[in-house]
């Protein structure tokens, strides 16, 4: 099967064979990725009466009992009730297919070292990436390849697959104008390999999620003008089999009505199409 797609004027090829997968797998029970010191994903068999859900105990089939937090185990997609009062689910965002993506890798760099701003007020040590570090990523990628974007942090360790984020362990974030740059580029679907767009401790603010969907900072209520089709996804991994520069993202989510929910975004390779 080949498919071809068209886009700004330049036609390409998807090698849908080389999907790669960004979720990091879940290993219920085992070494997993941790934010905000919560509980660990765990599985457990269903038990019901003398019946249990577990073939080495005796049961006629397995049936696991799930326990997780889909924003601090792993892999996961936000919807903007992450930070309103009202529910607009995950289910019902990202309804295309097929979106148009771009990948680039940067280096965080140390709050001091530059410019930027954040509420609340930086840290000479925190990592941040600011809007001169996407500029420059993003030089010569035109607005119609940022329906999504997903950033690579350096240097790109496995460890980002078991990472326990905490007080030990600061993951980097975006600062004020690195978010209004990307809403200005008209980033739809922001992925990232870090656990979360904001600081971890930054006193309930959130700015960043605020500045991307658009909501009034320090509200939960959803101004008519808010993003609600935007989706954040954050702890994915990206391979560095992956060459920065244009894709396809298919971001699968299961039918929750939640404002989060585990998720397997898929990156499609592009090439060329002279046909």
């Amino acid at each position: 099967m080949k498919l071809t797609m068209q886009l700004a004027g330049q036609r390409f090829a998807v090698r849908l064979s080389e999907a790669v997968s960004l979720a990091i797998p879940l290993h219920f029970n085992g070494p997993q990725p941790n934010h905000f010191g919560a509980a660990t994903a765990q599985a457990k068999p269903m038990q019901a009466g003398d019946w249990v859900g577990d073939t080495r105990r005796g049961g006629s089939c397995n049936v696991p009992e799930l326990s997780l937090n889909p924003h601090c185990n792993g892999t996961h997609t936000e919807s903007v009730s992450h930070i309103v009062n009202e529910l607009h689910s995950i289910n019902r965002s990202a309804r295309d297919l097929l979106v148009p993506a771009t990948l680039i890798s940067v280096n965080p760099v140390a709050a001091n070292q530059c410019s930027d701003h954040y509420t609340p007020v930086l840290a000479p040590a925190d990592q941040v990436i600011t809007q001169v570090t996407l500029q420059r990523a993003l030089d010569g990628i035109g607005n119609d390849w940022l329906a999504a974007l997903v950033v690579r942090t350096l240097p790109n360790g496995r460890d980002k697959q078991t990472a326990r984020y905490g007080d030990s362990h600061q993951p980097p974030f975006f600062t004020r104008e690195a978010m209004q740059y990307l809403r200005l580029r008209g980033v739809q679907h922001l992925l990232v390999d870090f656990p979360s767009l904001d600081k971890m401790h930054d006193n309930g603010h959130l700015t960043a999620h605020h500045l991307f969907w658009e909501v009034a900072e320090d509200s939960h209520g959803p101004a008519p003008t808010a993003a609600l089709q935007r989706t954040v996804t954050e702890m994915v991994f990206v391979p560095d089999s992956l060459r920065d520069g244009l894709y396809l993202l298919n971001l699968q989510l299961p039918a929750f009505e939640l404002d989060a929910a585990p998720s397997r975004p898929f990156l499609l390779p592009l090439e060329p199409d002279h046909a």
